[in-house]
Formats: C-alpha cells, structure tokens, sequence
C-alpha cells in the first residue's frame, strides 16, 4: 500500500503513470452489514473517480460487492454498484472482485445483470476454483470483461485445485482460452491478474506464437509486487497494471487473508525480500 488515503493512491498512480504503468484503484474492505456504511462506500467511489478524472489519469476502480451492501440484499447491492458505473467513462472498466466461492453466484448474477445494460464492467475469476471454466464459457454470450487470478481464499479440494502446479496449469488452459475470445471479439478485454513470472512468460509467448499485438496482452499485479517485471512489461510495450490498495481497513483485512490462507504469508515475505 502507498498510504491509507485517496491521495496517497493518487500520488502512487500519478508515479506509475510517468513509467507507462495503468492503474487500479481498491478501498480494502468487506462483508459490511450496515446500509449507511454501504452507501457511504459507493459515494466515496464516486468521490474517487471524480478526484481520477480531474487528475487526467485513466486510472479504473475494483470494487468488492460485499463492501456495496451484497450480505444485505443484491438489489441494494446493484443499485450501489450501478452509481458507480455510471459515474465512470465509457471507455474505462469498473471492475467487480470475486470473493469466496460462497459469493460466486451472486456476484455472478449481479455482473451479469450490470453487463447486459453496461459494457464498461469486468469481473474476477479464480484459476483455483473447478467451476470457472463452465462460468467464463457461459459469460462468453454477453461479451464480458474479464480479469483472470489464481485465487486467495482457503476453499475445500472438493470445490478448488489444492496443488500449486495443478491452479497453474489450470490458469495457462483458461488464459488460453481467454485470449482466443479477445481475438475472436467474444470477450471484450483480457487481463491477468498474477505475479508469477515464468506463467507470464509462458502466457506471453503463446500471445506472440499467436500474432497478438503486445498491447493486447495485459498484466495486473499489486503495488509493491514483483516492481521490476511491471516495469519491464511496461518497457517492451505490453499492457502492464497496478492494483493500488488502500484505506483504514487495512490491518483486518490483512489479518484475515492471513488466517483463511496462511500459505499467502509465505508469499507476502518473498516478495519483501526480493524488493
């Protein structure tokens, strides 16, 4: 994180723009329970790509929909998520995170209900879930955009690969098959979400054995993670992004991410060292 306000992640943004690097906006929070507090999340989004669009930067915004009011009610939920979309640039994204797999229905749902008035929204899939395959098939009629990760949460092997190599492998197949559908104009934009460098690598030259353009081929990885390959990405001309936290919320946040998976402390400490 560069900071817990706005205008620390702006002065972040504004700092990977000079080196060719787009960015994503997240205010870390989630499950809220409360209508107010939800309200006040999406006004403050709103506030967010107000601030983005008077700096001139083409910054987009992700939002979680359990932040917007989705433990509450969906309808309220959409309605929050719908200010938001609105409020952005036709040509930008607003991007809706996946959550637990307890959510990847109704975060499904709402997507596609916002995509089928709005085509300036993407969503989340996880690599590690067995289910994605058939979701990025289905969401395929509605010309989606899509943001490809592994997947961070503790989830039963009976529901997500438990092994490394076998989300991996799983990730190559649907990255695959994701950038078939850009091409093909099914799938409005691809983007991959990961830090790991010899997947990308190994995404990235099956993008050139296929005659995709570098600037069709986009990473998106966290502030702070892996800052040499964005930057190398950036240098040899392909799409290379940032998702930039930030917000008091940060410490229960991390707190919890480290409890459901404890495997992501591991992965917190190589790249410390690595900085």
């Amino acid at each position: 994180m560069p900071g817990e306000t706005l205008d620390a992640a702006l002065g972040a943004a504004q700092g990977l723009a000079k080196r060719g690097i787009g960015s994503v906006f997240t205010n870390l929070g989630e499950n809220v329970t409360d209508r107010i507090e939800a309200q006040q999340v999406a006004s403050h989004y709103l506030e967010v790509l107000r601030r983005i669009h008077e700096c001139g930067l083409s910054t987009e915004v992700s939002v979680k929909l359990t932040q917007l009011g989705l433990d509450l009610s969906p309808e309220f939920c959409f309605e929050n998520l719908e200010k938001i979309i609105l409020q952005e640039k036709k040509e930008a994204i607003v991007w809706v995170d996946m959550e637990a797999s307890a959510y990847v229905d109704s975060t499904l749902a709402i997507y596609r209900r916002a995509l089928q008035k709005y085509a300036n929204v993407g969503v989340c899939l996880q690599a590690y879930l067995y289910r994605t395959k058939k979701d990025f098939e289905e969401l395929l009629q509605l010309g989606p955009s899509i943001r490809l990760v592994k997947g961070a949460y503790k989830e039963s092997p009976a529901i997500a690969y438990p092994k490394k190599p076998d989300v991996d492998e799983n990730y190559f197949e649907l990255a695959k098959a994701m950038m078939a559908a850009q091409a093909a104009g099914q799938c409005v934009r691809a983007a991959f979400g990961t830090h790991d460098v010899s997947l990308i690598r190994r995404m990235a030259e099956h993008a050139k054995q296929n005659g995709f353009a570098k600037k069709e081929f986009e990473v998106q990885m966290l502030y702070g993670i892996q800052r040499e390959e964005q930057e190398r990405l950036a240098r040899e001309g392909y799409r290379s992004g940032v998702l930039v936290a930030y917000g008091t919320y940060w410490y229960p946040w991390f707190v919890r991410r480290l409890a459901e998976r404890p495997a992501n402390l591991w992965f917190m400490a190589r790249n410390l060292f690595a900085l």
